[in-house]
């Protein structure tokens, strides 16, 4: 299975390439607009399959893992929830500025994609996704009202945390009755929880 979702995200990465060098963002954005819909009912899976910057992503997290030059504690101003909503602005202007004025389509996401690596070789993947991503904190706002999810049976949840170790989204907490739960707004949709857990707890289901 993992390998599987791996092939899945190098054709979006080679496809997202191919249009943004063809001077076509118009058309990834499109996509972009029609995953935020498909949120509503099966969660962020735009983020977990689709997205070019996740994907890039997980190289940068192995090898910043590797090199143990990961930051486990990231500057309190990073998490203050605006900063995303902020980089979103500022990708709007900048691309109408340099539409309109210069008669150029920058290539903006590409410059996203360079940040998310960078970033990631420095903190976790989840810093890059929940607190600067312009275009994840839009998958999160449609996302936290997706009809179907990845859900933890507590019946069979034995609060080992394999699953929270692996999430990189930090989507899965362990509660005090020592039992996961998934915040279906930062899920990504990925198996990464369900291939690690040891009971089968985890499935994609209808959120309750």
């Amino acid at each position: 299975m993992k390998w599987i979702e791996t092939i899945i995200r190098l054709v979006f990465l080679a496809l997202f390439l191919l249009i943004i060098t063809g001077g076509n963002m118009m058309i990834w954005l499109g996509l972009f607009a029609v995953t935020l819909i498909g949120s509503i009912f099966f969660g962020r899976f735009y983020c977990g399959y689709i997205c070019p910057m996740n994907t890039v992503m997980i190289p940068a997290d192995w090898i910043s893992r590797k090199l143990k030059i990961q930051n486990a504690n990231p500057p309190k101003w990073l998490k203050n929830g605006v900063l995303p909503w902020v980089f979103l602005g500022i990708t709007i202007v900048v691309m109408i500025l340099f539409k309109k004025a210069l008669q150029i389509n920058i290539p903006i996401l590409l410059v996203w994609l360079a940040i998310s690596f960078l970033v990631t070789l420095i903190y976790k993947p989840e810093v890059f996704h929940n607190h600067i991503c312009p275009f994840g904190v839009m998958q999160k706002t449609f996302g936290k009202y997706g009809r179907f999810s990845k859900q933890v049976d507590e019946s069979a949840c034995i609060g080992c945390k394999k699953c929270e170790s692996v999430c990189q989204s930090n989507a899965i907490t362990i509660g005090h009755d020592n039992k996961a739960s998934i915040n279906t707004a930062l899920c990504h949709q990925c198996n990464n929880c369900s291939l690690a857990c040891p009971t089968d707890a985890i499935k994609f289901t209808r959120v309750k």
